[in-house]
């Protein structure tokens, strides 16, 4: 995933019933349209309309006061519609508006839920400039966010920068900067964050064999010892630690981090969606299976699985879908089936992305057999009349339209399932979808071809995207 951006989102987008927010929604279709007829390349909010009169500007404007701004900017955050955050920033500014500590606490966690990078600092720097001075809560989205970019240099400076501004780090501080040094792969930052950590009186949490466990992963080349030091990190993590008690924060919860998120761990998508179906005490073992399904070992994974029934625990659905993965990954899809149906028979609840995974891990490859069941699959997952959200059902035909050979079944059969339940795909997977379609040989007023070619043009107008050469 790309931490920045190039182009804006230009689209139309909907929001909650909030008045402010969908006076922005107005607001942003109104000047998309003058953006277009004048032909403007740059930022659809810079555009405004100086020569209406008072009134109408009232009716477009969306927000006339910090509040009301604050609203939008979590309404955007809540919604992952995090590029048009400085949109409304800008907007702010324009209208003299003053932003507020909690404006830019907003708009900091905003991108780094995006992954913008480059956003974050911006608005960092804006708040230094009207004489803020940033908190410990602040700078640990800073580093956070490097930590979704892989950046660990620039999470190190932001350390230094905090000593300098004399902002006292916290344990969450550091855990943050020990995660955002393993994304980097970066174990020797990682174990001189842990010297620092046991030198100050601090134990290792679940977080942070988590962050070892990711740092060993990420590290190139793998270590021969990898499977035995994973193994070793999650026995250490049963282990309480006073960092256990220190991990939560009350503004975190408040806007809605979690510390999967806050922490970059794999299960912070999942707890976004699903956080009810996620057994929290079992951080070390998500990322351990993860990072098993990840290098195709199942070797570790039947080790993770055999450690888990000798404690008489019973595997949440999230490690159920890493054992799935790692089957499919490493090529053993009837292994995968039957894990699968085992669970489906056990009456226990159940889950779309169940489906999801296995469907699409038996399309690795692009096998006929694969292909099959995958689509059997989906076919179940259909029949059960499970919600297939955008994200989930773009993967899908991202991956089924990447078949070469064949008869594009599989992702003829995602593209029809989505329409009928009038879920958008994305951009990429429609245009990878449309460009498949046109590498075969239909008929160019094939009503299929046709669709997707409107639904290709329409998206491709819409989000600025370059066109298929």
């Amino acid at each position: 995933m790309q931490c920045e951006e190039t182009e804006r989102y230009r689209g139309t987008i909907l929001f909650p019933s909030a008045s402010t927010a969908m006076k922005f929604l107005q607001s942003l279709i109104a000047r998309t349209r003058y953006a277009r007829l004048g032909g403007s390349v740059g930022r659809v909010s810079g555009v405004r309309f100086l020569s209406v009169s008072t009134e109408d500007y009232s009716k477009r404007n969306y927000a006339n006061n910090v509040s009301e701004y604050n609203t939008v900017l979590g309404s955007l955050t809540a919604q992952r519609r995090n590029f048009l955050l400085r949109d409304v920033y800008e907007d702010m500014m324009l209208d003299g508006v003053k932003p507020s500590r909690d404006t830019f606490h907003s708009l900091v966690v905003g991108t780094m839920k995006g992954a913008r990078m480059q956003d974050a600092f911006f608005f960092v720097d804006q708040m230094k400039t009207m004489g803020l001075v940033p908190d410990v809560t602040l700078y640990n989205f800073l580093i956070s966010t490097c930590g979704k970019c892989k950046n660990s240099d620039k999470a190190v400076q932001i350390l230094e920068e905090m000593k300098c501004m004399e902002v006292k780090p916290t344990a969450q501080t550091y855990i943050c900067l020990l995660n955002a040094c393993a994304s980097d792969g970066r174990l020797d930052r990682v174990y001189a964050i842990v010297r620092d950590m046991t030198a100050a009186g601090l134990g290792l949490n679940k977080f942070c064999y988590a962050g070892l466990i990711i740092a060993h992963k990420n590290k190139t080349p793998i270590a021969d010892d990898f499977a035995a030091k994973v193994i070793e990190f999650v026995e250490r993590s049963k282990i309480w630690s006073s960092v256990e008690t220190d991990s939560a924060n009350p503004e975190n919860v408040m806007m809605g981090v979690t510390d999967e998120e806050l922490y970059n761990l794999p299960t912070a998508e999942y707890v976004h969606r699903r956080g009810g179906f996620l057994n929290r005490p079992f951080t070390a073992y998500h990322t351990a299976f993860n990072a098993a399904a990840d290098l195709k070992n199942v070797e570790l994974m039947q080790t993770l699985l055999e450690m888990l029934n000798k404690e008489e625990k019973t595997p949440d659905i999230y490690i159920l879908l890493q054992v799935i993965r790692c089957y499919c990954h490493a090529g053993e899809i009837d292994r995968a089936l039957q894990t699968f149906e085992e669970y489906e028979n056990s009456r226990k609840p159940i889950a779309a992305e169940l489906f999801v995974t296995l469907a699409e891990g038996a399309m690795v490859g692009y096998t006929e057999k694969g292909m099959q069941i995958a689509q059997d699959i989906l076919v179940r997952l259909n029949q059960r009349n499970f919600f297939v959200n955008s994200k989930m059902g773009s993967e899908l035909l991202l991956v089924a339209a990447g078949e070469k050979t064949g008869g594009y079944m599989t992702a003829n059969y995602i593209w029809d399932m989505m329409r009928a339940r009038n879920v958008n795909p994305s951009f990429p997977a429609v245009e990878s979808y449309y460009q498949g379609l046109k590498d075969r040989e239909i008929p160019e007023d094939d009503p299929r071809l046709l669709l997707v070619s409107r639904t290709y043009d329409n998206l491709r107008m819409r989000s600025g995207f370059r066109a298929i050469v």
